[in-house]
């Protein structure tokens, strides 16, 4: 294994960007854990410019403006029953980008 400092440098990084996506992951079952990982998202964001940890960055990021977007719109409308549709498209979508990201992180593999 090499033990140079920039080898240290992304291994650190790739754990933090793991605890983001169990903080999302968590989310769903307390709530604010979402706010600490987008807030750590754009902490450490600088960090992981230019590497290909960057990409889960940005993944992470956009999973979580989108997924609050459709939960806005969807909370109102549940007094119609599309509301209920849209949240539950949502929390699946959701899941579906914290799955997806997370093996292509286990994987080394950058986000598209």
């Amino acid at each position: 294994m090499d033990d140079t400092p920039s080898t240290h440098t992304e291994q650190s990084a790739k754990t933090l960007t793991t605890i983001i996506y169990a903080l999302y992951a968590a989310s769903f079952l307390i709530g604010i854990t979402a706010i600490a990982a987008i807030v750590i998202n754009y902490v450490k964001k600088d960090d992981v410019a230019g590497t290909w940890l960057e990409s889960h960055f940005r993944w992470q990021i956009r999973t979580f403006w989108f997924g609050l977007l459709w939960g806005i719109i969807g909370i109102p409308l549940t007094l119609l029953v599309v509301g209920w549709i849209i949240l539950a498209a949502n929390a699946v979508w959701i899941i579906y980008r914290i799955v997806k990201g997370w093996l292509n992180l286990n994987d080394g593999k950058e986000m598209y």
